[in-house]
């Protein structure tokens, strides 16, 4: 590629990467507030007395509580000041618009302004706002909502603490029952680790761009790189999956359907890079460039998107947190791996491909 064409091409890879990044970074939230990730872990103990059909679990981090209700009943949460707040049953969800929890629970933060409306002792006024068995809402009694850390974790911030048991009060029919889970804190990681890792990783992908091209060890150099962008590529594509299972979604519809509303972008941008890792293994035209651009991409809209994870203890997916810092690990090795082979590759076909001075002529 000569340098005018390179020129053009490190502008328009500039260009698109600064106008995704500016329309689709917001759509990458799996809720409308969901965390990136957090110290305190909620945990769903169970339902007290037991009722069969009934299935409640925390989603998003621990953001959310999410109500199945198979029973062939209603089943209300009650809300703080014992009011009826929401209602979920074979009629689909409503909730009660005087009840000061249905504006509080908006938000993660519980700030939303109550409206004059609002008064727990009047009688319910419900309003319908789904039409299936499930609901999801923030429960402050199972959040941590203080700005300093417990009184305990600032004493021993070093273990695990429990900082508290929470009900959540529900009435099943014409029966009073109660939801109980635990509110922990956990120690988050160390971060340093895993930048030396990250850093170190990708100083040795894309040290592979220096190898001449056109030479086997350059081949072989830039097959290596694709596979390592493939690999990177799956790994975004299993943080992004993981991401909408811990959002509450449910079989292949239900993942596929919040994927197309929430976190599109990002799963085409693991998909790309796998594509774009298999088109440098083969070899195919202008293999350096494709690796650049799929690597920019992979390392801003999954990586850089994500980077919470690496410095909290609860990740926002079904697995440990250990297991989502080793897929982000593998995402930013291989996007700003990929980035630094592809430019360094590029500058060297630009040079190789640059017009020499002419000689001068001898002098007799």
């Amino acid at each position: 590629m000569t340098p005018a064409p390179l020129r053009r091409a490190v502008l328009l890879v500039t260009a698109v990467l600064l106008g995704l990044l500016g329309c689709a970074a917001p759509a990458y939230a799996h809720g409308a507030d969901a965390p990136d990730g957090t110290d305190y872990r909620t945990t769903v103990t169970g339902i007290t007395p037991a009722r069969a059909g009934v299935i409640v679990r925390a989603v998003e981090a621990g953001a959310r509580l999410e109500l199945v209700n198979h029973t062939g009943r209603d089943v209300e949460v009650i809300g703080y000041s014992g009011e009826p707040y929401l209602r979920v049953g074979p009629g689909g969800v409503y909730e009660n618009v005087r009840s000061p929890a249905t504006y509080l629970n908006r938000t993660l933060a519980g700030d939303t302004a109550l409206p004059a409306t609002a008064d727990p002792a009047a009688a319910p006024q419900w309003r319908r706002i789904g039409d299936d068995r499930r609901v999801r809402w923030h429960d402050q009694r199972a959040l941590w909502r203080e700005s300093g850390v417990p009184a305990p974790v600032a004493a021993d911030p070093g273990r695990e603490h429990r900082v508290r048991e929470w009900t959540v009060a529900l009435r099943i029919g014409d029966e009073p029952a109660e939801l109980r889970g635990t509110l922990d804190w956990v120690p988050p990681p160390d971060p340093y680790p895993w930048w030396v890792a990250v850093t170190l990783g990708a100083l040795l992908v894309g040290a592979a761009g220096l190898l001449p091209a056109g030479t086997d060890a350059g081949s072989r150099a830039l097959r290596g790189v694709g596979g390592v962008l493939a690999l990177g590529g799956a790994a975004a594509v299993a943080l992004v999956l993981g991401r909408e299972l811990d959002a509450g979604a449910q079989g292949v519809g239900g993942v596929l359907l919040g994927l197309a509303a929430g976190q599109l972008w990002p799963l085409l941008t693991g998909l790309g890079a796998v594509a774009a890792g298999g088109w440098a293994v083969a070899r195919r035209p202008a293999a350096d460039f494709v690796l650049a651009l799929a690597g920019a991409c992979l390392a801003l809209f999954v990586g850089v998107a994500n980077l919470t994870v690496l410095s909290r203890a609860v990740a926002p997916v079904p697995w440990s947190g250990g297991v989502a810092r080793v897929l982000l690990t593998g995402v930013l090795v291989a996007g700003v791996g990929a980035v630094a082979a592809g430019l360094l590759r590029l500058h060297a076909a630009a040079r190789a491909a640059a017009p020499r001075p002419a000689a001068a002529p001898a002098r007799t």
